[in-house]
């Protein structure tokens, strides 16, 4: 099973690199986070944000893997603790089904993105940057594998 974590944006300072590889390094092989980049669509004059998303819709839709239960991140999605998160993991695993995530550009999903998701998950109602949305979804990834582990990395 792998996790994919769909990501619109390309280039992303060097802090923002390291801290996600670490976090995927830490995952064990059979639970690898996979990263994929897309080219957000170009903020040209006279382009709305509506038809920014529609065009970035088009390339996530097309990136995201088969038969992969989806996760659509959004600020007014459901919100989930630690241990519900690994209770997800579990199920994941259980089933050999990959899971993919997925983080929109600045001007978040297009509704066809969210629809398609089979969840419509937030990590936080801020206003996060979306390269530290990739940081801190890894790094709760890795904390939900080390609960199901029963690793010391989390703390009750």
């Amino acid at each position: 099973m792998k996790l994919h974590i769909i990501a619109v944006g390309q280039k992303m300072p060097d802090w923002i690199s390291a801290g996600f590889d670490e976090y995927a390094k830490r995952m064990p092989r059979e639970t690898s986070i996979n990263l994929i980049e897309l080219k957000p669509e170009k903020r040209a004059s006279g382009k709305t944000g509506e038809q920014i998303k529609t065009a970035e819709r088009d390339r996530i839709l097309a990136a995201i893997p088969r038969d992969s239960t989806v996760w659509a991140l959004d600020e007014r999605g459901e919100q989930l603790t630690t241990l519900a998160l690994a209770t997800h993991l579990r199920e994941w695993q259980g089933a050999g089904r990959d899971t993919c995530f997925i983080i929109g550009g600045a001007d978040g999903l297009h509704d066809d993105v969210k629809v398609r998701g089979d969840k419509l998950f937030s990590l936080s109602r801020l206003t996060l940057p979306h390269g530290m949305v990739r940081v801190l979804l890894a790094e709760q990834l890795y904390r939900a594998w080390s609960v199901t582990q029963n690793h010391p990395y989390h703390r009750e």
